[in-house]
């Protein structure tokens, strides 16, 4: 009986041993001390594929054939972070692997500069993103010599780390196939020549996220197609004072890499319209996409290179689009027209609610500025709902004029008009209707009868 026990037993501690054996390399991590002290550069390659989604592989930067399940026939992906001021691992790095794998095969390369990037003194961090490069120019090369394309190969940066993947890029004279770029550092890099930042000639394609412009990222447009979240500045759900610690100085930057994964995991679909400014594009004037014909308006995110031959014949586009604070980040967005008959112009802001048969509301605030209506004229406002309901079933609109010591103002409504900017719903509309300053109204809106619906 005890033989017989011990057979059974034997491949299974067999298994165990050599799971202990193959272990899992980690990225490095290391602590607010190491960054005090500061830390020389030291590169690692942690390899993922859908062999070992979690469990990271330690790559030879010499011997590419050390590792079996590295198949150059695939594409590779590069994740490069950013400074580490306090030398922790980045929070999302397991996310963006694994959300990676579940969408394509292909190899995964963490690039661990943690050594190099912890460092409280910033620009020590800088003058390794260099020589970090450096590194990974050789790293690939080695792998074009094995057989692999360098249009296969896509570059992930995060802050400092999408210029390094730009200074790469250049190494290898724009022929890698893509480089991401989220919310590229600014400081000390801001005001530089191309040779010392991310540029559009570092890859076939380059496509940017600014979640930070006025802090921490990039204010300028740096690649092919530059999507600008919220403006390109404060995020919604970020705190706005320096009480909040650490994360009032992060949160924006950090964004970036949120709104990404979404885009990986296809949680949301954020159509972005090309305009000149953030301003405009509150006004509602950049909603045409007609540049990009039967591909429509781009989309924000991974999926971006359905775009990439029409924008790279369109030269560099500034993109706009808008969130929510948390994930799901999608907003959805309508055209409202307004058409007063008040004898006087009237000043101030709307809010709509759309409510859902299944009892949900989505909220659209339109106060980025004060807004004018005309007698018999029609304004039209850029309504983006917090989400999208399905079928709505009643509207709500408020109007304030945002000024509590003049007397109360009544808005004379001849006609409002929602219009789905997808085109796929029917206009709603309501006819003759008055909204007293401060209070809702809400009404069960019918389709517009000069709609082509």
């Amino acid at each position: 009986m005890f033989l017989w026990h011990y057979y059974l037993a034997l491949p299974l501690l067999i298994t165990i041993q050599i799971y202990k054996a193959q272990g899992c390399d980690e990225f490095t991590d290391l602590g607010l001390s190491h960054a005090i002290i500061g830390t020389s550069l030291k590169i690692r390659l942690l390899l993922y594929t859908r062999d070992n989604v979690t469990c990271g592989t330690l790559m030879s930067h010499t011997n590419l054939h050390a590792h079996p399940q590295f198949n150059l026939s695939r594409p590779t992906t590069f994740i490069i972070h950013g400074y580490r001021p306090t030398g922790s691992p980045p929070m999302w790095l397991q996310n963006i692997t694994e959300m990676v794998l579940a969408r394509e095969d292909v190899n995964i390369i963490v690039v661990d500069w943690n050594y190099g990037a912890a460092n409280v003194n910033y620009f020590k961090a800088v003058e390794n993103t260099h020589k970090a490069a450096d590194n990974l120019t050789a790293f690939i090369k080695k792998m074009q010599e094995h057989g692999s394309s360098l249009s296969s190969i896509h570059m992930i940066g995060v802050s400092l780390g999408a210029h390094i993947s730009g200074f790469v890029g250049a190494n290898l004279n724009g022929s890698i196939g893509r480089i991401t770029a989220l919310d590229p550092a600014g400081p000390q890099f801001t005001g530089t020549s191309k040779e010392d930042r991310l540029d559009p000639t570092n890859a076939q394609f380059v496509d940017v996220l600014h979640t930070d412009m006025d802090a921490l990222g990039f204010r300028e447009p740096l690649g092919h197609i530059d999507f600008y979240a919220n403006g390109g500045a404060d995020q919604p759900g970020c705190p706005r004072t320096i009480l909040s610690g650490t994360k009032y100085f992060k949160c924006d930057h950090q964004r970036s890499v949120f709104l990404y994964l979404d885009s990986v995991n296809q949680t949301c679909t954020h159509k972005a319209f090309p305009c000149s400014s953030y301003k405009e594009f509150l006004d509602g004037k950049c909603l045409n996409c007609d540049s990009f014909g039967s591909a429509g308006c781009p989309v924000f995110g991974y999926d971006i290179t359905k775009w990439r031959d029409v924008l790279l014949k369109l030269g560099q586009t500034k993109t706009f689009f808008t969130t929510n604070s948390v994930s799901p980040f999608c907003m959805t967005g309508y055209t409202v027209d307004v058409v007063i008959w008040n004898k006087d112009e009237r000043w101030g802001y709307i809010t709509v609610k759309l409510h859902g048969d299944d009892g949900k509301e989505a909220v659209a605030t339109i106060d980025h500025k004060a807004l004018k209506f005309k007698s018999y004229t029609e304004t039209k406002l850029f309504a983006q709902f917090d989400k999208d309901i399905q079928l709505v079933k009643k509207v709500s609109f408020k109007f304030s004029t945002g000024n509590a010591f003049k007397p109360k103002y009544k808005l004379r409504v001849l006609r409002l008009r929602l219009t789905h900017l997808e085109g796929k719903k029917r206009p709603l509309c309501r006819y003759d209707v008055i909204l007293e300053e401060g209070k809702e109204v809400t009404f069960r809106p019918i389709p517009c009868e000069e709609s082509n619906f």
